[in-house]
């Protein structure tokens, strides 16, 4: 399939934030995705607010980035909220970003990244321009434990906001019922979604990975490089540091596994959204005496070779979130020929099929330490085991997860959804 034929080919994604320094999931599918359409002929670029940016345009991996100025309308906080609020979940209001939606010139297709205020100007921008929008959902609309959204809004608690009226003037409660398409990257949320919205424009499209790119690395100049000793057993885990991806659970099972193996290694990669999380890892390191078998590592660049390299340097990859809508590291581990444990939650339970093309533990209930640590002692204890689920996993992102498939998937979602706005506004301009 080739991009619809348009005098048209702009397509603005426009996501809460964007930096390199702070990557992630929604970052990476919203660059490769618009890398693949460059390819099959379109012109990308990402509009996004300035939050955790120290410049305002830029291009990563070839594709525009421009940034604007934004606030949280709120009373009353703090530099620290404020810093909370950049790293996870902020409800930010940008005029000028706003404006730039309205007067960007050669637009096909407005695909917004992001709910509340932000999604709600994507919304509004689209529909004064007779023009087709998207909404993807990565994860935190439906699918997503009262306990964690109860984080997510300690920043805000018992601060008076001013920006309800904004809320309201770009109907931002109405993104989803409005949207030409709404794509669910995760199957528990696309079933959720289907149950809670009055339409059917909804899809699921899973993430994708660069097969190619995580195929090949060097693990053994990772391990030199990271003070990991060579015939270490390595536990990785690639994610944000943030209690939703339960990286606490994992120490704590990690400190289980190592009375079983004295050597073994975990290692920590991924930006820390919660800083107060990070203490209590940090803190449970060094009441345990785990230091000299445990690192932490800054997330690291997209375009890091260190990334592909911490794949290949580890036997075992694993994920204990608490909730995940897909799993994208799942696929990056795959794609390197490793083993992965998860927990049987959101995506991961559709993603990994255990026994398969990895392990998925934890289905009799909360995942516990003590299970995972015997998961892990299993996996540990037979490399021929290790070696059929990480070359299953290789054939299964290969088969059906590749960018170059989900963007043609994309592109299919793009043409219905113009397909639907032709149909709400008789053409689109």
């Amino acid at each position: 399939m080739s991009m619809r034929r348009s005098r048209h080919t702009g397509i603005v994604h426009v996501p809460r934030r964007f930096v390199a320094e702070e990557w992630g999931g929604t970052e990476t599918v919203i660059l490769e995705i618009s890398r693949q359409q460059q390819r099959l002929g379109a012109s990308p670029e990402i509009l996004t607010s300035m939050a955790l940016a120290s410049s305002r345009k830029e291009q990563i991996s070839g594709v525009p980035v421009d940034r604007f100025p934004y606030c949280y309308p709120f009373i009353g906080l703090s530099a620290a909220d404020r810093a909370a609020m950049d790293k996870k979940g902020g409800n930010l209001l940008s005029f000028s970003l706003f404006k730039a939606l309205l007067m960007r010139p050669n637009v096909r297709l407005f695909h917004a990244h992001a709910l509340k205020r932000l999604g709600g100007e994507v919304r509004t921008a689209a529909r004064l321009r007779r023009k087709p929008f998207v909404v993807s959902l990565h994860g935190g609309v439906f699918d997503v434990p009262e306990v964690e959204r109860e984080e997510m809004l300690k920043p805000i608690a018992n601060k008076p906001e001013w920006g309800k009226m904004f809320g309201a003037l770009f109907g931002s409660r109405r993104i989803l019922e409005d949207a030409d398409q709404v794509i669910c990257v995760g199957k528990a949320e696309l079933e959720k979604a289907r149950g809670q919205l009055g339409h059917d424009r909804i899809a699921y499209l899973p993430n994708g990975v660069d097969c190619e790119r995580f195929a090949v690395g060097d693990g053994a100049a990772f391990r030199m490089k990271h003070g990991v000793p060579a015939g270490a057993f390595l536990v990785l885990n690639v994610s944000r540091i943030d209690g939703q991806k339960n990286q606490l659970l994992l120490l704590e099972a990690f400190a289980r596994f190592r009375e079983m193996d004295p050597n073994a290694f975990l290692l920590l990669v991924g930006p820390e959204t919660q800083p107060d999380y990070a203490v209590k890892l940090r803190s449970f390191i060094a009441e345990n005496g785990l230091g000299g078998n445990v690192k932490i590592l800054p997330g690291l660049r997209n375009n890091d070779p260190d990334l592909v390299n911490a794949y290949h340097a580890c036997d075992l990859f694993a994920l204990p979130s608490r909730h995940e809508p897909f799993g994208i590291v799942v696929l990056e581990a795959w794609s390197a020929g490793r083993p992965v444990i998860v927990n049987h939650v959101g995506g991961l339970k559709a993603l990994v099929r255990h026994g398969e093309n990895g392990w998925c533990v934890g289905k009799s209930g909360e995942l516990t330490a003590a299970e995972l640590a015997a998961q892990m002692g299993c996996l540990a204890a037979a490399p021929a085991l290790r070696s059929h689920l990480g070359r299953a996993g290789q054939v299964e992102a290969l088969s059906h997860y590749d960018w170059s498939r989900i963007a043609l998937q994309l592109e299919h979602l793009y043409q219905l959804a113009e397909d639907h706005a032709i149909f709400r506004y008789g053409r689109i301009s």
